[in-house]
């Protein structure tokens, strides 16, 4: 039979008579046949098979094989042993080579049918062993297919255990082997397919045993990971994306974000050609994984590789936008890059030139899903323009292209903008070259967050604003010092010369962090408030006390000095290091005491026998609580330094505790009568100060033990402001203990800010005592006593029905029996900082400052002009005792002269960014975002010329009228750094110069860098779109 059937095949018969007699030899297999026979039949249709010279013959070898081993098996199954399919994988067969597909196909067609056969599990053996060898060896495409689909077919062949999990990852380095180099459609897509085999394959191997998944994803990172530049991974890997989890992505980032055995050139090269994934079609979620790492790298501050990456790659990105099969995903990686560099406009201006082209073919494509797609992209270009104005040059033809199309709100423009940034550490860049744009048109100088700093950033910019202050400190003569007033001298100066937009302060950072702080956490900005200006005072009264004991050689200060002027001798001061201007008139306070300082007297009498025991504490700011009425739906009580809802938090001047004080924190003074305190509108910063001094009556567990009746009685505690200070600084209690729930809680009410306010403050007297304790330094307790908020509201208000009010001349006095008489001491809005979020360890803080100062230096004279106008016209309603807001209304134009001062009177201080905005986006930033509210404010004291309430700091009631010149040591650091931020600048334009014609990881499959898409304004016109296509094809890579 052997012979008829290869007689026939080499005759020259017609295909239909050899079809005749081949259908006669595949009917005689049901006959009975011999040994020797089958075995000759299964030699010449295996050589036939494998051989043979055309497809007939192939065709007839598998007819007649699959007829003799269905009805003769044990006859097969002795052919088709394990030592023959060994010799075909190890040998091939004939001139046939070992790596042929043909091979492949053939042992599965004879596996089809052995699959019953005992024998069949000897083969599955030797497959196993021989496959792993196989991808070790790195096939082709074709063969890799060919070998998934009997892998697939026959799952016992696949590898086990070890042996498994290294199969998967060799078949993973395999397919980054792969290439492609034809431009033909139809060839690419019989390449698209082959590699959608082997993928598939993996899916089913991942899925079947889950320990192979990791080993493998750990191989693709291996692979595109790599810095070798002679290989080239295929961006076929792009086809596994798919077959990952989306659940397994959190994990893995972080646990490739955070590996310290990554280095960064890996780590480039990985998001790299992660991205030139995007070319491959047909895979889904690349765009998905691409994101999550580059937010991983985000989280972990790894801004360097972020930058270096998008500024090499947003170029591709844009290019796969022409081509509708992966535009999808190519947009929103584009958007995500894009929206998140926020810190210069350097990868949107890449873009640029290329707008307005896709926008032309967007419209004329004829494509449905196009101009869905279309509105999607203008959203993000309006949004690039609105975070980059200032360019009319680039972006006038792009307007004229897309003006037709819907335009995004301001609202939705800016809250797009503030969920893409780099999380609140979007701008700092840890390590390497920095690519930062010049300073805003507002020309202040924003602070790069070191890791969740902006806590300390939006502080630091706060007394920046705080212009006497930053001018008082910028004139201290402290050459050579070391101390933390020397580092904020610096600092300052930075901020005021640097021509970075915007300055990393590590060194203040380490320098002025709480011990108590975790480095990289996030911390309450009023704490480190405290704590900063403890510092600062304490370390200059430590050092006047070193002055006073040296002998009087000669003065630290230049006497002709007037306080705010601070003009110090530097050769005096160069060796004593003195911080402050120790002139009489300052009865040696320090410039924290002097700038920040108030004082309070707490008072508690006797409701029995009327004798008062007064005790004086200074401060530095105030914290305020909420009234219970305004936080009793949620039932908190506030908590931890904001757990004392009257205290007087005085940590600053005096070394005290962080904790609030218990005694001293409910003793109320004035009285309070301010009606919006319990209606319904909004709370206002003037009804906090009034709730703060509003008398408390201690009875019942809080009597007062009366030292002249010698016994607990019911007492009143009263809290007065005796000295105002130049800056009142007012922390709102936010942040409350929940006792229900056991949990801290953010107190979210929105609190009215007005721009002007009075505070009363209380002229010294002698009050009758029958004791008397005068207390310099605060000493903080425990927070653990607190009282109840609500014991306080009826006793103020039945108080504030007893008495009198009076006003007189602009200058009022109030005198109940012998009291003190009070004053009403005018302030205006200095700073705000903002806290975004609902906790306290989580969220955001970013300040507002009142740009005061012209480009002078000077005051703006309308502020005084509204506040004498207002002094001598002041609501008759408000009673001198009780703070009280100013009415200025805006749109009068008494503080503000016209609209675009008023844009640009304020500042808004966001880690690295500053921009101009308005009064009134302060005063509607928790109403439009509910979750920003309004956390520590400074008000500037405005007194009337001549007046001076403290003495000693003013002259004529002005202040110092511009900005010191900088002394010659601050002047040589900025010049230093000035010169080595332009020698940053150079170094980054040689590097991209250099990685610019290596630096590409896309597939290439003629070699070249992807060319420029069908009509851009690339240098190639056009052309190839991406990895050689000479079409506009639906496939890209």
């Amino acid at each position: 039979m052997d012979k008829i059937l290869e007689g026939l095949v080499s005759s020259n018969h017609s295909v239909a008579v050899k079809r005749a007699i081949v259908k006669k030899v595949v009917e005689a297999a049901e006959k009975e046949v011999t040994e020797e026979q089958c075995q000759a039949l299964f030699m010449l249709t295996t050589r036939l098979i494998l051989l043979g010279e055309d497809a007939f013959q192939k065709q007839i070898g598998f007819q007649v094989l699959e007829a003799y081993a269905r009805y003769h098996r044990p006859e097969f199954e002795r052919f088709f042993s394990k030592d023959f399919v060994l010799s075909l994988l190890q040998q091939g067969y004939g001139q046939l080579d070992r790596k042929d597909p043909a091979i492949i196909d053939y042992i599965h067609c004879c596996l089809r049918l052995l699959i019953s056969c005992p024998s069949v599990l000897e083969i599955f053996s030797v497959i196993q062993v021989e496959v792993l060898r196989m991808v070790c060896e790195r096939p082709e495409p074709t063969v890799c297919a060919r070998l998934s689909t009997l892998l697939s077919d026959f799952v016992q062949c696949i590898p086990r255990d070890k042996s498994g999990v290294l199969f998967c990852q060799q078949l993973v380095r395999t397919i980054s082997y792969f290439h492609c180099f034809s431009n033909q459609e139809r060839e690419l897509r019989e390449y698209v397919g082959q590699v959608t085999k082997v993928s598939t394959l993996l899916q089913n191997i991942w899925k079947a045993d889950p320990a192979t998944l990791l080993p493998s994803l750990q191989e693709v990172f291996a692979i595109i990971s790599s810095t070798d530049p002679s290989f080239d991974p295929s961006i076929a890997l792009a086809s596994l994306v798919q077959h990952i989890p989306v659940q397994m992505i959190t994990v893995l980032i972080k646990s490739l974000t955070t590996d310290q055995n990554v280095k960064d050139a890996s780590m480039t090269k990985a998001l790299c050609r992660m991205i030139d994934w995007l070319s491959w079609p047909l895979a889904q979620h690349v765009d998905t994984w691409v994101i999550a790492l580059l937010k991983g790298l985000a989280a972990v501050q790894k801004f360097t590789i972020l930058i270096d990456v998008t500024l090499l790659k947003i170029e591709l990105v844009f290019s796969r936008l022409w081509y509708p099969i992966v535009r999808q995903g190519a947009l929103a990686v584009l958007s995500h890059m894009l929206l998140s560099f926020q810190h210069s406009p350097e990868a949107f201006h890449l873009v640029v030139p290329h707008v307005v082209h896709l926008v032309q073919s967007l419209r004329t494509d004829g494509l449905p899903t196009s101009k869905a797609f279309l509105l999607q992209f203008t959203e993000l270009i309006h949004c690039m323009m609105y975070q980059y104005s200032g360019f009319p040059d680039l972006y006038d033809h792009i307007l004229e292209a897309i003006k037709d199309l819907p335009k995004p709100g301001e609202e939705k423009i800016k809250l797009v903008l503030n969920q893409s940034a780099w999380t609140s550490q979007s701008n700092s860049f840890v390590s390497g070259l920095l690519r930062q744009a010049g300073k805003s048109e507002t020309g202040k100088t924003g602070l790069v967050n070191l890791g969740n700093t902006c806590y300390m950033n939006s502080i630091i910019q706060t007394l920046f604003m705080a212009t006497d202050f930053r001018r008082h400190v910028l004139s201290l003569h402290l050459n050579g010092s070391n101390t933390l007033m020397k580092k904020l001298q610096l600092l300052f100066a930075f901020l005021a010369h640097t021509q970075r937009a915007a300055y990393a302060p590590r060194n203040f950072l380490e320098a002025s962090r709480p011990p108590w702080f975790n480095v990289g956490s996030q911390q309450d900005c009023s704490e480190y408030l405290r704590f900063l200006l403890d510092r600062l005072h304490e370390e200059e009264r430590t050092l006047q006390v070193l002055e006073s004991a040296k002998p009087k050689v000669s003065s630290p200060v230049d006497p002709s000095s007037k306080g705010p002027t601070g003009q110090n001798s530097p050769e005096e001061d160069d060796e004593s290091l003195a911080l402050t201007e120790t002139k009489p008139g300052n009865d040696g306070k320090t410039l924290i005491e002097r700038m920040f300082g108030g004082k309070l007297i707490t008072g508690i009498r006797c409701m029995q026998c009327n004798c008062i025991s007064e005790k004086e504490e200074p401060f530095t700011d105030l914290s305020l609580a909420f009234c219970p009425s305004a936080t009793s739906q949620d039932g908190p009580q506030p908590e931890g330094p904001l757990e004392e809802p009257k205290v007087l938090c005085q940590g600053s001047v005096n070394g005290g505790s962080e904790i609030p004080e218990t005694g001293a924190a409910k003793a109320q003074a004035s009285n309070v009568n301010f009606v919006p305190v319990t209606n319904e509108p909004p709370l206002s910063v003037p009804d906090l100060v009034n709730y703060f001094l509003a008398p408390e009556i201690l009875d019942e567990d809080n009597a007062y033990f009366c030292e002249k009746c010698s016994s607990l009685q019911r007492a009143e505690k009263t809290m007065k402001v005796v000295s105002a200070p130049e800056y009142l600084i007012l922390t709102l209690l936010r942040f409350s203990y929940d006792a229900k729930c056991h949990v801290r809680r953010k107190i979210l009410d929105n609190v009215t800010i007005p721009p002007l306010m009075r505070l009363p403050v209380h002229a010294p007297s002698t009050p009758i005592q029958c004791s008397s304790s005068t207390s310099s330094p605060l000493q903080v307790d425990s927070p653990e006593s607190s009282e109840n908020l609500a014991k306080k509201l009826k006793p103020s208000q039945k108080d504030e029905e007893e008495e009198e009010k009076e006003r007189r001349d602009g200058k009022e006095q109030i005198n109940r029996g012998g009291e003190m008489p009070v004053l009403s001491v005018p302030y205006v809005l200095s700073s705000v900082v903002m806290h975004s979020g609902i906790s306290s360890e989580s969220g955001h803080y970013y300040s507002y400052g009142h740009n005061v100062n012209g480009a002078d230096g000077t005051q703006h004279p309308a502020n005084h002009f509204a506040l004498k106008e207002d002094l001598g016209n002041g609501q008759a309603e408000c009673s001198l005792s009780t703070c009280s807001a100013l009415s200025v209304p805006p749109e009068q134009g008494d503080t503000l002269p016209n609209s675009v001062q008023e844009a640009r009177d304020w500042l808004l201080f966001n880690d690295s960014r500053v921009t101009f905005t308005s009064f009134q986006s302060v005063q509607n930033i928790t109403n439009r975002f509910p979750k920003d509210t309004a956390y520590v404010l400074m008000y500037r004291k405005q007194e009337p010329l001549g007046q001076n309430i403290n003495g000693g700091l003013m002259a004529n009631g002005m202040r110092l009228s511009a900005e010191p010149p900088l002394q010659k040591e601050l002047l040589d650091a900025i010049i230093k750094d000035n010169k080595l931020y332009l020698q940053e600048q150079e170094l980054n334009a040689r590097t991209q110069a250099l990685q610019a014609p290596s630096s590409s990881c896309s597939f290439r499959p003629n070699g070249s860098d992807d060319n420029n898409p069908p009509g851009s304004c690339g240098p190639s016109g056009g052309g190839g779109g991406g990895g050689g296509f000479n079409t506009i094809s639906r496939l890209v890579f």
